[in-house]
């Protein structure tokens, strides 16, 4: 008779958790979706990230901490390399862990490890991870009890096993909806993307990869070019290059990318482009001449420029060729 009460209580867990992907900004939806597991599966504090693996550890990309000081992360990194329980985690594709640390990090040199669980009070633990096994990719959840008396049990584990999916995907949902809500400007048709600040990519649609495909023929797609991502973190908001154009904004240290093909407006040096988009609302070019405090027959001149690259002979057809530059 419990089996039937406890699906139904699941359903509704995955419904709410679902529902709060679509409805939460990204920086309030892991705190929200953490919450609500809670009450089925009680913990303290949580960690919750991508990595890659490593002969040392795992090397972070992104992370999470719920209940957590910012300093367990700097923390973590002195240690990771004494992390049996990521080791075993990473051995599977899909892997689901529920131990108690002193136990598990039993080791005399792991001796630095248990510290560090007593110091941000991580004394039993729930892991589980999904991990690409040609990158080593990793995604993951750790959940964390402070109390030295309460293990897991093997419900709790599967239970876990059974949420974690869910969870991941939500979060990638929430993800892909808050990209959406980016787009919704009325922007240039072109892809889309979300990737992290190491480069791996989480999404991408198929304009996304065509997109890049025209710029970098041999591209794998699995992660940015080298050149793309060196541009962005050298601080540049846009690229232009010989067939693509890609812009992205930055939060919760993921990259929202989004690209198009390359257009006539983007010959426009940025004085034209200033011009052109006077023109655009429609200044006459004396109403421009006295905004940017140039002689008439100066801005006539840059106009010709601009229709010339443009090959338009009206202002019709300047709006036009702005719209496809977005």
């Amino acid at each position: 008779m419990t089996r039937p009460a406890a699906l139904h209580d699941f359903s509704e867990l995955l419904l709410r958790l679902y529902r709060l992907s679509h409805e939460l900004p990204i920086d309030a939806f892991q705190d929200a979706a953490l919450d609500l597991i809670k009450p089925v599966l009680a913990f303290d504090s949580s960690m919750w990230g991508t990595a890659t693996r490593t002969d040392s550890g795992i090397d972070i990309h992104t992370i999470h901490l719920h209940n957590q000081p910012g300093e367990m992360l700097a923390a973590y990194e002195e240690v990771k390399h004494l992390d049996t329980a990521a080791v075993e985690v990473g051995k599977r594709p899909k892997s689901t862990l529920s131990f108690n640390a002193n136990a598990w990090f039993h080791r005399k040199d792991q001796a630095q490890l248990r510290a560090y669980g007593e110091r941000f009070e991580q004394s039993n633990f729930f892991i589980s991870s999904d991990v690409h096994p040609q990158t080593n990719f990793v995604h993951w959840l750790s959940l964390f009890r402070s109390d030295p008396d309460a293990h897991g049990t093997e419900n709790e584990r599967q239970l876990l096993a059974s949420l974690a999916p869910h969870v991941m995907q939500a979060l990638a949902l929430n993800r892909i909806v808050h990209l959406d809500r980016l787009e919704s400007g009325g922007q240039a048709p072109g892809g889309s993307a979300i990737g992290d600040l190491r480069g791996v990519l989480y999404h991408a649609d198929r304009p996304f990869e065509a997109t890049l495909k025209a710029e970098w023929p041999s591209w794998h797609g699995r992660t940015l070019p080298d050149a793309l991502l060196k541009h962005f973190l050298g601080g540049h908001a846009r690229y232009s290059g010989r067939a693509v154009v890609v812009t992205h904004h930055v939060e919760q240290r993921l990259l929202f990318l989004k690209s198009r093909r390359r257009c006539l407006a983007d010959s426009l040096t940025s004085r034209e482009h200033t011009i052109a988009e006077l023109l655009a609302r429609g200044d006459t070019h004396k109403d421009i001449a006295a905004i940017l405090n140039r002689s008439p027959a100066t801005v006539r001149n840059h106009i010709q420029s601009i229709y010339d690259k443009l090959q338009v002979g009206n202002v019709a057809g300047l709006i036009q060729e702005l719209r496809l530059a977005g």
